[in-house]
């Protein structure tokens, strides 16, 4: 019976009756602050279909006067959506506050944490950093970049046997982009373009 009284401590606390706690909201209200709770961030835009001119000011302006949303700078980045415009580029949008997740009988701490989870589910791991396999062409090609002179295109065929735009492509391809190496180049007297790491 000890670890029942740990399970019970972990629990999260509930209304003996959510009718009597919940506020009387319209259905209008209702629809935005339930979609707003769904959401990352607690965003209440974009509002509802059919809501929309001076009815979604009258129930916005109502709604930030009780406290249920607020008014805040939208993240253009993120390309969040836009409740009104401030004229100097920038733009606002609306977000559910902890009265308003109230307000549908929803506690405030059990929206944060399922955000947090949709917000880890949706990070990518990070890229297990690619290593040149030994003995290949790549890797001959890296240890040329990696000498003090450097290599040309002219001395990459010639070791490698392939043509210059291969060499070229496996340079700015494979060795840039995919292994992400800093690869340099610059004109060399009596050289041409040297290409180095």
């Amino acid at each position: 019976m000890a670890g029942l009284g740990l399970i019970e401590a972990c629990r999260i606390p509930r209304a003996v009756n959510a009718e009597a706690t919940m506020t009387k909201l319209t259905e209008t209200q209702a629809i935005i602050l339930s979609a707003a709770a769904q959401r990352a961030s607690n965003l209440a835009m974009p509002l509802p279909k059919g809501l929309h001119g001076a009815a979604a000011k009258k129930v916005i302006s109502m709604m930030i006067g009780r406290g249920w949303l607020e008014e805040v700078d939208a993240d253009l980045r993120k390309a969040e959506p836009l409740w009104r415009e401030t004229g100097d580029g920038h733009g606002t949008t609306l977000i559910v506050t902890d009265a308003g997740l109230l307000a549908i009988g929803v506690e405030p701490v059990v929206v944060k944490t399922m955000a947090a989870i949709r917000t880890h589910a949706t990070q990518f791991p990070a890229p297990k950093p690619t290593t040149p396999r030994t003995g290949t062409k790549q890797a001959q090609i890296i240890a040329l970049l990696q000498r003090p002179e450097g290599a040309t295109i002219a001395e990459i065929v010639v070791a490698t046997g392939w043509q210059a735009h291969s060499a070229r492509g496996m340079i700015s391809g494979a060795l840039k982009k995919k292994l992400g190496l800093p690869v340099i180049s610059e004109k060399v007297g009596g050289r041409g373009t040297v290409y180095r790491i």
